[in-house]
């Protein structure tokens, strides 16, 4: 079922269209969901519709999740329509999606019946609703790529294989789905897949094809990147609303490693996003702590290099202020991320485990104690605040926290080795020295070499 257009819609339904946009403006947003239902009833395959009573929706609901959802006592009800009739099961969940219009059951039942209807359209539509809330959902990311790439469309799957590698840089299906999109990018737009094609044809398009050719190259030569950086900056002027060609001159930039310049594009491109694309966010503060860490490690290397020299003596004066304006600068970013997305136990590590290095103890212990219901930086989290504990003199505390810790971990690895170690030292300042050692022999036991835990066990006896 082709998707359908403004002046594909008969002329009651284009009427209706027409009221719906002006109500919109006015801000009538029941008025215009009521419109825009009776119009996607009849016409389902009208995508801007859609769009429209979706933002609609979101506005009236102001983007907020339902407290009292109804969406499980309606899903399985709609769900069990799709084989019978997935036009009427798409008009049932749109009068759902007034009241959640975020809700991901109801997007991804949206999603099955338009494929089932044969609208890949409304389908991709449904998944980039669910992603409006959830921009750094991987998984949501991996399903709208291979949509696109499974519709014949991956140019847009190479831009959500990137925000994936952006999220989670280790993900090897989103490395591999970035080098396969871009692949069949640059077949479609070089025309190797029309069967027509004569490679006379294809020639005429050379320069055409060697920029596509280095944009899809990981490693760059230094003319290669000032060539794309030519191209997509007058792109970036053709078009500055647009985030992707911003993104992309970023990532040449931090190829080059102007960390100034990449930083700055990349503050521009999650700008345009309205800082709801977390993953440009974190990359333009990132490069604006590098920047501070570059000129800390150049300062240090030369003092190191060239001790008791006036320029050494400068530099030595100038580190604490380098470092301070580093901490200042990581802990503005920490709470601005945490404010932005309250819910995020990551951010709330991350700001917790700043506040730490800046000595905050009593600023950081509500952020971690938050952060350690994360099981992917729970042990970190519950590290830190053995330390903040210890560090404000509730040594019991610290001794419980760092008890609960080694009790979780199973291998006597470099983790479960740090908090013995941590809690065996609280264990010394409450002058209990049989837990202090015994701490210790569990880790000599198994690595006599670590820091100096031997001295330790054996000063004991």
């Amino acid at each position: 079922m082709a998707e359908k257009t403004e002046k594909d819609l008969p002329e009651f339904h284009r009427a209706n269209w027409l009221k719906a946009m002006s109500a919109m403006q006015l801000k009538n947003y029941g008025y215009t969901i009521q419109l825009l239902q009776t119009v996607l009833k009849s016409c389902p395959e009208f995508l801007a519709g859609r769009q429209l009573a979706r933002k609609a929706a979101m506005a009236k609901t102001g983007g907020k999740k339902s407290i009292f959802s109804t969406a499980s006592l309606s899903a399985l009800k709609i769900q069990s329509q799709i084989k019978k009739d997935p036009l009427e099961a798409m008009d049932a969940l749109e009068k759902c999606f007034e009241s959640e219009p975020n809700n991901p059951q109801l997007n991804q039942i949206l999603r099955e019946a338009a494929l089932a209807a044969n609208l890949p359209e409304v389908a991709a539509f449904a998944l980039e609703t669910i992603l409006e809330s959830s921009p750094k959902d991987v998984k949501i990311l991996h399903e709208l790529a291979k949509h696109h790439m499974q519709f014949g469309k991956p140019d847009k799957a190479v831009t959500l294989y990137q925000r994936i590698v952006d999220v989670s840089p280790n993900d090897l299906a989103g490395i591999k789905g970035m080098k396969d999109a871009s692949a069949s990018a640059s077949m479609q737009s070089g025309g190797w897949e029309k069967e027509e094609t004569t490679y006379r044809d294809l020639i005429k398009n050379k320069d055409e094809a060697i920029a596509l050719e280095q944009q899809s190259r990981v490693v760059r030569s230094d003319e290669m990147i000032e060539n794309l950086l030519a191209e997509f900056h007058v792109k970036a002027e053709e078009n500055p609303g647009n985030i992707d060609t911003s993104r992309r001159i970023a990532e040449l930039y931090e190829q080059k490693e102007d960390w100034e310049n990449a930083s700055s594009w990349f503050s521009y491109a999650a700008a345009l996003s309205n800082n709801s694309d977390m993953a440009l966010v974190r990359r333009a503060s990132d490069l604006q702590i590098r920047q501070f860490d570059i000129a800390i490690s150049a300062r240090e290397d030369y003092i190191a290099a060239h001790p008791d020299t006036p320029e050494s003596e400068a530099y030595i004066s100038e580190l604490p202020s380098l470092r301070s304006q580093k901490c200042e600068l990581a802990l503005q970013f920490a709470k601005t991320r945490v404010e932005q997305n309250p819910t995020d136990l990551q951010f709330r590590f991350e700001l917790g485990e700043v506040l730490t290095e800046l000595e905050r103890w009593q600023d950081a212990i509500p952020e971690l104690q938050k952060a350690r219901q994360n099981p992917n930086v729970r042990m970190r989290a519950m590290c830190l605040l053995g330390r903040c504990f210890t560090a404000r003199g509730m040594l019991d505390l610290a001794a419980k926290t760092l008890s609960d810790a080694v009790a979780e971990l199973v291998a006597m690895d470099a983790v479960k080795k740090d908090v013995i170690y941590n809690l065996g030292l609280v264990y010394e300042k409450m002058t209990d020295t049989e837990k202090s050692v015994h701490c210790m022999k569990q880790i000599y036991e198994v690595d006599y070499g670590y820091r100096d835990v031997a001295a330790r066990v054996e000063g004991s006896y």
